[in-house]
C-alpha cells in the first residue's frame, strides 16, 4: 500500500480512535493516538469555554507537536505504516473556532513556527456523522467532562472541518459513518482496506 502515513479526523465522537486502531492492528502499523485525557484544562473548557479556551489550546498544541515529532522522527524497523487519530492543523481550527481575535492572531504566529517542522499524513480519511449520531456515541463513551457538549459545538466543528477539507488540497476520503460500521460489520472494514489500495488525486473522494 502506497499510502504510509494516514490519519484519521472527524468530529467529537466520530469514531476516530476505533479506527485507528482496528487500522494500525491489520497494517501493523505504528499507532498515534491523542492524548487528549492529560490535557488539566479540558474539562475547565467545557464549564467555562471563554476562560479556558487560550491555555487549553496552547496545551493541546504543545503536546501533539511533542507527540507526532518524537513519533514520527523515529523509525521503527518492524513498521512501515503509521495511523493517527488526529492532524497537527486541528490545532488551528479548533483555535480559531474558540480564541478571541488577538488570542488567536498570537496562536497562529506560534502555529505558523512549528508547523513545517512536521511530516504531513499521505492520506486523510475523514468521518463523517450527523451531530445526532455523534451524540449518541459521546453518551454511549460516558466521558464526564463531555455530556453537556451542546448541539451547536459540535455543528460548529462540523462546519469547520467542511470548510478545510474543501478548500485545502488534501488528499482526502471522505466516509458516511451512517452507511459503514467498521467496528461491527466486517464487509465494511474490508471495504476500506480494498479502498486504501486506490491512488487518490488531491481533493475529496467519496468512498
Amino acid at each position: 500500500m502506497q499510502y504510509r502515513f494516514i490519519t484519521i479526523e472527524g468530529n467529537i465522537g466520530a469514531g476516530k480512535t476505533t479506527l485507528a486502531l482496528k487500522l494500525a492492528e491489520h497494517l501493523q502499523a505504528k499507532l498515534i493516538l491523542e492524548e487528549f485525557a492529560d490535557n488539566p484544562f479540558l474539562p475547565k473548557f467545557y464549564a467555562e469555554p471563554e476562560q479556558y479556551a487560550f491555555p487549553l489550546e496552547l496545551f493541546f498544541m504543545a503536546e501533539r507537536y511533542k507527540q507526532l515529532k518524537e513519533m514520527l522522527g523515529t523509525r521503527d524497523l518492524f513498521s512501515t505504516h503509521t495511523v493517527s487519530d488526529y492532524l497537527f492543523i486541528k490545532s488551528l481550527l479548533f483555535a480559531k473556532m474558540n480564541l478571541k481575535e488577538d488570542e488567536f492572531s498570537l496562536y497562529q504566529k506560534l502555529f505558523d513556527i512549528i508547523n513545517p517542522q512536521l511530516a504531513q499524513p499521505d492520506l486523510l480519511i475523514y468521518l463523517h456523522a450527523p451531530v445526532s449520531k455523534l451524540q449518541q456515541n459521546i453518551k454511549k463513551r460516558n466521558r464526564s467532562y463531555e455530556q453537556q457538549i451542546p448541539d451547536s459545538y459540535l455543528a460548529n466543528v462540523q462546519d469547520m472541518y467542511s470548510q478545510f477539507i474543501r478548500q485545502h488540497p488534501v488528499r482526502t476520503l471522505l466516509i458516511d459513518t451512517t452507511k459503514m460500521d467498521f467496528l461491527h460489520r466486517p464487509e465494511d472494514f474490508q471495504t476500506l482496506l480494498a479502498a486504501l489500495e486506490t491512488d487518490y488525486p488531491l481533493g475529496i473522494t467519496y468512498l
